[in-house]
């Protein structure tokens, strides 16, 4: 049995990091990472390495544009925590403070 000696190697998948972010991050864009990166295997073993290298290539991308955006989803979550309810709640610990000045 011969065996495929040209071929190059199979690209990275990026089926964990893309599992990761959808969980943690972001669930629209790592569903796209996550159905890119199981297109890597397949094509490149159906003999079509650019298109397992594309597939790749977009793979990463998502996964990471599903990070980005989860950061900046929470970044952005925290700040307006702090901002609207921060000055609830120093005015709150101002108000206490008040009460036990001996």
């Amino acid at each position: 049995m011969e065996t495929n000696q040209s071929q190059p190697p199979m690209p990275p998948n990026h089926l964990a990091l893309s599992i990761i972010t959808t969980i943690l991050c972001c669930l629209p864009a790592g569903i796209v990472s996550i159905i890119y990166a199981s297109q890597v295997n397949s094509k490149y073993n159906a003999g079509d390495y650019e298109g397992a290298l594309r597939a790749s290539k977009n793979a990463k991308t998502w996964w990471i544009v599903a990070m980005v955006s989860g950061l900046v989803i929470i970044i952005g979550y925290i700040v307006f925590i702090v901002l609207v309810g921060g000055e609830a709640f120093w005015e709150a610990y101002n108000a206490e403070m008040q009460k036990n000045v001996y």
